[in-house]
């Protein structure tokens, strides 16, 4: 396992009780498959129940979303203003405003409009050896370059670190703090100097944090900001909304950027409940919700992962069955955790195995809808690529579901054999059973303008940058949902694994698992910046990570009704930010010119 360095060695753990609460198995008839004769059978079968709640986001409510700014008028308006956003990129001079305008333009998630004239100033700027630069701005530096795959070496933060013990370069400075702290999360294994300076910074931080020193609002804002999650470690589309209310309050806010990510934010919004109608249609007319109404119906929720990995508008057909992906998945967990015998899951994963229609006789009638709506989505999509690229993706497609299902038995054999695994042995399936290589080997296949058999080969060069994310994506469910989801009698998590075999509590275990998705992310950053990789592909498998820390930063919001995901989800896919909130800036803007033109004309 390439993490052993990252967990404790592995300990014998004493065979434990069976893991299911009483209170939660439930009895339906169901008729269940023997083996003997494979003869269907009626008979009474405990069945675990998880309670979840139905899904909040009403069909009619969700076919009822509609905007206007899909109109002509908003988008030669949004055109317009893209112009004047390259003129504005091409008339910047000096490094450092380069660099904050690229920030800027990233934070307001408007940047995927200029992504060749952004890697143009970058690169010029790598070559750039100017050494003249403030700690503020070889932090930023630092952490853009590195973003955008440019291998930086640490040292530019040498003399940094020779003055750790004041920091004179940089506390000065809180924005220097600020970017300091923010690059050092771009940091590999072994790069002490950034994790000296976080540290360093951090502390400065909270204590100007604490103090409610200065009277800028908008740095106070970055700052409370940055100490909750840091920057890289944030979903681009929600950054956006959070920045662009922040970004209001700056002193030095271009009206330009402001109006423009505005209405690009509220055209991609549009196009965005586009997406959702559809997939919601699809979801409906599969049957599951209705058939199977002990899995969760999840639909808002898995566009908004789907959305989380890729915003941009020209990737709505990704989006869309990269939603379909997070449902079926979602629905198939269900099955493996809660509903399914074990005898019946055996014989399921056999069946996706197969990858026979033949085989469904196999299947008590739930699982037979279940598979069938694999199929035909699986097979639907092959139809498209070869009609489209001329290549089979089907058997890499049906592999990957064979993985997941086979990850997801394995842990259903531990559930229902009382068997607690190590951390690493969790660890070794959990990454296959969250379902982030099915997820990212989807949007692959659609995102990429073409494919062909050589670049289906080259997919393999990712798997280790992928298990990664699918690990990050793992250990961040586990901290929001562990605990409910070991009381409904599912398998222990990282934490409960974590416990049992170190005797630790469950806040020990619990900082533990936060420090291995750090150690994760240093990994992560070294496959970010490797030459063969492509860099649009490796943003969308981070981007998993991100979106999963974000998903269950406050809990379960994925499984459960979690009043904070369900507001950022109306301010993300349902409520535009209103014009009227942009007009209060621009009259703001035109009284003051007005007022300093009056004393221009007195003088």
């Amino acid at each position: 396992m390439a993490l052993n360095n990252l967990v404790l060695s592995s300990y014998l753990v004493a065979p434990r009780n069976h893991l299911w609460s009483i209170k939660s198995i439930k009895y339906f008839p169901m008729r269940v498959q023997s083996n003997l004769g494979h003869q269907i059978r009626d008979q009474e079968v405990p069945r675990r129940s998880a309670n979840y709640q139905p899904s909040v986001w009403n069909y009619d409510y969700i076919q009822s979303l509609n905007s206007e700014f899909l109109a002509e008028s908003y988008t030669e308006r949004i055109k317009k203003l893209k112009e004047d956003v390259k003129k504005l990129l091409s008339k910047t001079v000096t490094r450092l405003d380069q660099l904050e305008l690229i920030d800027c333009l990233q934070r307001l998630g408007v940047d995927y409009h200029f992504e060749d004239e952004i890697d143009m100033i970058l690169k010029r700027i790598y070559n750039d050896k100017l050494k003249d630069k403030s700690s503020y701005h070889r932090a930023l530096e630092f952490r853009l370059l590195r973003q955008h795959g440019y291998r930086v070496a640490v040292d530019v933060f040498n003399n940094i670190r020779d003055d750790l013990e004041n920091f004179s370069a940089c506390s000065d400075s809180t924005m220097g703090l600020l970017s300091l702290y923010e690059a050092s999360f771009l940091l590999e294994e072994g790069e002490s100097v950034l994790e000296d300076g976080r540290d360093f910074a951090e502390e400065h931080l909270k204590e100007f944090f604490n103090s409610n020193e200065g009277d800028d609002r908008y740095i106070s804002m970055l700052v409370s900001h940055a100490l909750e999650l840091p920057l890289h470690w944030r979903v681009p589309r929600v950054e956006a909304r959070w920045f662009i209310d922040a970004y209001r309050t700056k002193q030095s806010m271009s009206l330009l950027l402001l109006e423009f990510a505005i209405l690009d934010f509220n055209f991609v919004q549009a196009v965005h409940q586009e997406d959702l109608k559809d997939v919601s249609k699809w979801w409906r007319n599969t049957g599951l919700a209705e058939k199977l109404p002990f899995a969760r119906d999840r639909i808002v929720q898995s566009f908004l992962l789907a959305m989380g990995v890729t915003f941009e508008p020209q990737f709505a057909y990704c989006r869309r069955v990269c939603t379909k992906v997070n449902q079926l998945v979602t629905t198939i967990d269900d099955i493996y955790d809660v509903h399914g015998t074990l005898e019946e899951l055996e014989v399921f994963t056999q069946v996706v195995e197969r990858w026979d229609v033949k085989e469904i006789d196999r299947l008590p009638d739930y699982m037979k809808l279940c598979f069938l709506a694999l199929f035909n989505f699986v097979n639907g999509l092959g139809y498209a690529a070869m009609k489209e690229h001329g290549v089979d993706i089907i058997p890499y497609l049906k592999r990957t579901w064979m993985d997941l299902c086979k990850a997801c038995l394995l842990e259903s054999r531990w559930s229902f054999n009382g068997h607690t695994p190590t951390l690493e042995e969790y660890l070794d399936n959990a990454w296959i059973s969250t379902s982030g290589p099915v997820v990212l080997l989807h949007t692959y296949f659609t995102s990429v303008t073409s494919i062909t058999e050589r670049e289906l080969e080259s997919v393999r060069q990712w798997s280790d940058i992928i298990r990664l994310s699918s690990m990050v994506f793992r250990l961040a469910n586990d901290l929001g949902t562990s605990s409910k989801e070991f009381k409904k009698g599912d398998i222990p998590k990282s934490i409960q694994c974590h416990m049992y075999e170190t005797e630790a509590s469950e806040p020990e275990s619990r900082a533990h698992v936060r420090n291995l998705i750090g150690e994760i992310w240093k990994k992560m950053n070294s496959g970010a910046v490797n030459p063969s990789s492509s860099r649009k592909f490796v943003r969308i498998i981070t981007n998993m990570a991100r979106t999963a820390q974000f998903m269950y930063q406050h809990g379960d919001g994925f499984g459960f009704v979690d009043p904070e995901i369900k507001n950022r989800i109306l301010a993300i896919l349902v409520h535009p930010i209103s014009n009227f909130e942009f007009q209060k800036e621009f009259h703001r803007e035109a009284l003051l010119f007005l007022f300093k033109f009056k004393l221009i004309i007195k003088i």
